[in-house]
């Protein structure tokens, strides 16, 4: 199975409950393996084969704190 790895900005947490409710709706995906950092402000997302970055940040634009696609 092919995997692909992306960083997301995450812009506008004000705390590590942000950072702790963002890792938990992305790794609640089928597949997915996330981690947030808030000091960086940046989410590292696995996502397996089929599942798109734009499914990624649109899960994570549920939360109050939107995302925004950082290029590598």
């Amino acid at each position: 199975m092919t995997q692909q790895a992306v960083d997301l900005q995450i812009v506008g947490m004000t705390c590590a409950s942000c950072a702790a409710r963002i890792e938990k709706k992305l790794n609640r995906m089928p597949g997915v393996q996330a981690s947030v950092n808030y000091a960086t402000e940046k989410a590292h997302v696995v996502l397996p084969e089929g599942t798109e970055v734009d499914a990624a940040i649109a899960t994570e634009q549920c939360s109050p704190v939107p995302a925004v696609h950082a290029p590598q």
